[in-house]
């Protein structure tokens, strides 16, 4: 029996600690009605590869975009937009020759613009232009657990909730995390949830509990984006700032003219191939 048989070619990558497995599409032809469930498969822990999220790159149909992508939780649910994601994508991408250091790519939340950047002191590093925010609002009251607890809302291509505390350190994530994620005012949809610590003007603290991944992940780019967006509308910060995430990595906010940018991190860890028959998948 040959066991190295069915096999397709994936990356893995890494944007500030959010790990994502990518698969060139172009070629291979996964339908995207099974798509949800390569994600599922492919994500698991000790079953398959292990990863917050999966996403396939294919050919655009608009002329102006270089590609597109289908973008899924580990969960299997599609997401419209994730920021450290679409920094690995856009840096994939040139890696292969699929598109220039500067592009613009599909995405369900709309064309995202990014920027390689391949010299000076952030080389390495990815610049991405992100969909403007939908929705915010501010000064929520929520009921949890009997008590009140004031939150802030915008979506920048997810829903984000943020709530700034005193200490993110002595924050029960994974109890409060879930409740704000499944509060009855962020019905159906639901919302991510980010704990944000105010340093000064220009720096902040984040934690992040996602929707689709149901835990605490080590970085959300769309979730530094909504919680230095919501921080400059309450006057807590000035028009960028850097966000040092649970992972340690720093993510870099600048608000331009009504217009979210997002730099960080986004890096190649391994090259691999996904043997289809253990996964329980086919092509």
């Amino acid at each position: 029996m040959n066991i190295f048989t069915d096999s397709v070619s994936f990356f893995k990558m890494q944007g500030c600690g959010n790990d994502f497995v990518v698969i060139d599409n172009r070629e291979l032809g996964v339908p995207e009605t099974a798509m949800a469930d390569w994600a599922k498969a492919v994500c698991a822990r000790a079953f398959g590869v292990c990863a917050d999220g999966l996403f396939f790159l294919e050919n655009a149909d608009d002329p102006a975009l270089a590609y597109r992508w289908h973008f899924y939780n580990s969960d299997g649910s599609r997401a419209e937009m994730c920021g450290n994601a679409s920094r690995c994508a856009a840096k994939l991408s040139h890696a292969i020759g699929l598109a220039p250091a500067e592009h613009a790519f599909g995405t369900d939340a709309g064309p995202i613009r990014a920027k390689v950047l391949l010299d000076g002191p952030d080389e390495g590093r990815v610049k991405v232009q992100l969909t403007p925010p939908l929705k915010t609002e501010t000064d929520i009251a929520l009921d949890i657990d009997g008590r009140p607890l004031t939150v802030h809302f915008t979506d920048t291509g997810v829903p984000h909730t943020v709530v700034f505390v005193d200490d993110v350190t002595k924050i029960d994530i994974m109890d409060l995390g879930p409740k704000i994620r499944y509060h009855a005012h962020f019905a159906p949809a639901g919302t991510n949830v980010n704990f944000a610590q105010v340093i000064d003007e220009n720096t902040m603290l984040l934690r992040t509990y996602e929707r689709g991944v149901e835990a605490e992940t080590y970085a959300c780019g769309t979730g530094a984006a909504a919680t230095q967006l919501l921080a400059h509308t309450l006057g807590l910060t000035n028009d960028h700032a850097d966000l040092t995430t649970t992972g340690n990595e720093v993510l870099t906010v600048f608000l331009e003219n009504d217009t979210v940018y997002l730099q960080g991190a986004a890096e190649l860890t391994f090259q691999g191939e996904l043997y289809l028959k253990p996964l329980g998948l086919s092509l």
